[in-house]
């Protein structure tokens, strides 16, 4: 009889970040993930950590990570192991793990997300195997986040981590034509092509007084968007540069043949940066991972890449 092979284990405890409405797939899809894992890795513990509230999935995070960080004598947990957070969710989902992971300073907790969700942006860009597969036996690598950092005269700024994309402009008005015209594919489009004629250009002043008027403007560190969408040819989400994809105001035609583009072959090369920043004198609809949001008028706009800030598997 041959003997078993036991491989050492990886992980000193994963834990799984999920939304336990019965009517969603989420709670479906992560006691499927644990039970695989029960199989192929049996030695790790593994916590399963419902959310009750928005944000909720960011406090998870945020309290898993301090208590690894705790666990740290001279290593990575008790173990000398790191500690895994895998969110079931959709971009949003993610978003608030990977924000919470980024409350603790020094946490080297390992982030990842099991597509749950709508658009499922970030999962569709990078990708390469299947989530059990690279929780099993995928390399940990490190991967950028956009930081960004909205101020407004004296009060507290709005800061966030995103892992995927900033828009404004057409890309917060489609998710909200997306999000009201229901699921599926066709619905969906059908919902895009019913907000374009409504869309309102949006004006720009970048630091040194010039003025730019847009349609659209996305800061992306992942190439794909909007589900349907591939803004960029990059791949490469850890090269401390994102894309800047814009659309100066033009024709409703031109702005549908651009989408019509994104959704079918792909806007190609695009420029990248390492640092944008704009004000506004309006106020202005923006989205980040899926989440909308709102610029207030008077407001300075700061998108900066932080350079490998948090390690993913795969």
């Amino acid at each position: 009889m041959m003997a078993q092979i036991v491989e050492p284990p990886r992980f000193s405890r994963i834990v799984v970040v999920f939304e336990p409405n019965p009517e969603k797939v989420a709670l479906y899809l992560s006691r499927q993930l644990c039970a695989e894992l029960a199989v192929r890795m049996p030695g790790i513990p593994v916590d399963q950590l419902p959310t009750s509230h928005a944000g909720h999935g960011r406090e998870l995070a945020r309290v898993a990570a301090q208590q690894s960080l705790a666990s740290q004598p001279g290593g990575e947990g008790t173990s000398g192991l790191p500690l895994l957070i895998v969110s079931v969710s959709g971009d949003g989902g993610f978003n608030d793990v990977v924000n919470g992971v980024m409350d603790v300073p020094n946490s080297t907790a390992i982030c990842t997300v099991l597509a749950a969700g709508n658009a499922n942006d970030h999962r569709r860009s990078v990708a390469s195997m299947s989530v059990v597969d690279a929780i099993v036996t995928g390399s940990i690598r490190h991967m950028d986040l956009l930081n960004l950092t909205v101020r407004e005269g004296s009060c507290p700024p709005m800061e966030r981590f995103v892992h995927s994309y900033v828009g404004f402009g057409l890309t917060a008005d489609m998710a909200r034509g997306i999000e009201n015209s229901g699921k599926g594919r066709v619905r969906e489009l059908f919902g895009v092509a019913i907000t374009l004629p409504g869309l309102r250009s949006f004006e720009i002043v970048r630091p040194d007084g010039a003025r730019a008027r847009f349609d659209s403007l996305v800061l992306a560190n992942v190439n794909r968007m909007a589900k349907y969408g591939t803004v960029s040819d990059s791949t490469i989400p850890s090269d401390g540069r994102f894309e800047v994809i814009f659309l100066p105001h033009t024709t409703r035609w031109a702005l549908a043949i651009m989408t019509l583009r994104a959704v079918t072959v792909g806007l190609g090369h695009q420029k990248s940066v390492s640092r944008y920043e704009f004000s506004t004198e309006v106020p202005l609809p923006g989205q980040f991972d899926g989440e909308i949001f709102d610029v207030p008028s008077g407001a300075c706009v700061v998108v900066e890449s932080a350079h490998r800030a948090i390690r993913t598997l795969g």
